[in-house]
């Protein structure tokens, strides 16, 4: 798997993306420049990382979903290529139009850092099948915008098309209440395209891919993409 991480000003989880691919496929991505209007022949996979790409100027991920780089992104992702947004990467997948709704400030007005349990909601696509159906997994949020929200029909279709990848829980799976962090609708942690080839998510799988640091439950995301 050819795999590129995207850079932006302003991106701070880049480095941890780069770790969890090069773990996962034995070779080190490929880093891209955000003015870059191309990416490199032959990519499989395009992750656009977590930080705060231009200081969160205007709306989270607004002037990062319009760098030039992204209209690369769009095209490959039209053609079926796979794209992952973790944290502003989901940011930048909402407001780059790769993915519906839009990501809100938390319920609480401040921002979360903490361990968070997250519920699989579905099994088979390339981004899971390393988990099972309903597993619960411990990885890490740290954001103060991940509230996810869009309109009733939105939010109806992703349910109905299965397109809700993982939802906020507690340890036993339950959902809502204290075990959603952000007061997403519906609990939803991350979310697919329509053709499931685009997953935008909030929680941090690439840095729960080590026991060293508290868990390896992320790791699967990473296996789950070599493995397709």
């Amino acid at each position: 798997m050819k795999a590129v991480v995207v850079l932006f000003p302003g991106s701070n989880r880049e480095g941890d993306a780069v770790r969890a691919l090069e773990m996962a496929t034995g070779k080190k991505p490929q880093i891209v420049w955000h003015a870059e209007t191309e990416l490199p022949a032959g990519t499989d996979l395009v992750l656009l990382p977590g930080g705060f790409s231009y200081g969160d100027y205007l709306r989270c991920g607004a002037i990062a979903g319009r760098a030039a780089i992204m209209d690369a992104v769009r095209a490959h992702a039209a053609r079926g290529g796979l794209v992952l947004g973790i944290c502003n990467g989901f940011q930048i997948l909402c407001e780059g139009g790769l993915l519906p709704g839009v990501l809100m400030r938390n319920k609480d007005l401040r921002f979360i850092c903490k361990m968070q349990h997250l519920r699989v909601e579905c099994a088979d696509t390339v981004f899971t099948r390393a988990y099972t159906k309903n597993q619960i997994i411990k990885v890490a949020i740290a954001h103060g915008e991940g509230n996810y929200e869009a309109d009733d029909e939105t939010i109806k279709r992703l349910e109905g098309d299965g397109r809700v990848a993982f939802r906020y829980c507690d340890d036993k799976g339950v959902v809502g209440g204290l075990a959603n962090p952000n007061g997403s609708t519906n609990d939803i942690a991350g979310i697919y395209s329509d053709k499931r080839n685009v997953l935008g998510m909030m929680p941090h799988p690439e840095n729960l891919i080590d026991p060293l640091v508290g868990g390896i439950d992320g790791a699967g995301l990473f296996k789950s993409l070599v493995a397709a």
